[in-house]
């Protein structure tokens, strides 16, 4: 991780569901209270994961709304009696089984309520942390990247990959706002900035700004 040394964040990448994506924990090492960021499936070994870990889950952060970043949502919600966070333009998409891909996706249909919702520049003060809201609309209108500026990294949901970006021909994506998402808002951050992505290996935003296809529209 690319942060300052004597940063007290640890991540815990877990890959699940039908199409890999990475859940995230993100833990403070002395306190152990953790934020899971984008609980893509199997709830169960999610808790057993934050228990071998001694964690203690206060909040769910989701980037965005599609099935395979929220199908263990609920169920972490009622187990540890804890908000969940979304963009404030996700709303309905969340709550619309068709529009969040469940049924195509996860076979199952899933309607979810956020508790918080957030908008742009918004500070989440969470497990020791702060997490910056970034709205960067393109794979889905409410997407939303979360940027911890003190451990330099940023979440990045769907919106940006290593190499690559996300996909905008799900229902509210959008290929001109997401390029945009990613010049206006996720190329300004400083180039050591971490990025974790929703799938696919971790990568940093000057590696993008140099490999990155989008560089080219911009």
């Amino acid at each position: 991780m690319n942060n300052q040394d004597n940063s007290k964040l640890r991540i815990k990448t877990c890959v699940l569901g039908m199409v890999s994506t990475n859940t995230y924990l993100a833990y403070h090492i002395d306190t152990k209270q953790a934020v899971i960021i984008d609980p893509a499936d199997n709830a169960p070994y999610l808790e057993e994961q934050c228990a071998a870990l001694n964690l203690t889950p206060v909040a769910v952060l989701l980037t965005h709304g599609h099935s395979d970043h929220i199908l263990a949502a609920d169920e972490l919600k009622r187990k540890y009696k804890i908000p969940v966070y979304a963009g404030e333009k996700e709303e309905e998409l969340l709550k619309d089984p068709m529009m969040n891909l469940s049924v195509a996706i996860g076979g199952r249909s899933v309607s979810l309520k956020a508790d918080c919702l957030v908008k742009d520049k918004d500070v989440l003060d969470l497990a020791g942390f702060s997490f910056q809201v970034m709205e960067t609309p393109g794979h889905t209108e409410g997407s939303v990247c979360y940027y911890l500026p003190d451990e330099e990294l940023v979440f990045s949901g769907d919106t940006l990959f290593e190499e690559s970006l996300g996909r905008t021909d799900f229902p509210t994506g959008s290929s001109r706002k997401i390029i945009e998402s990613i010049g206006n808002k996720l190329f300004l951050l400083p180039e050591v900035t971490f990025v974790y992505p929703g799938h696919g290996s971790p990568t940093s935003i000057g590696h993008e700004k140099k490999y990155n296809p989008v560089a080219s529209y911009l």
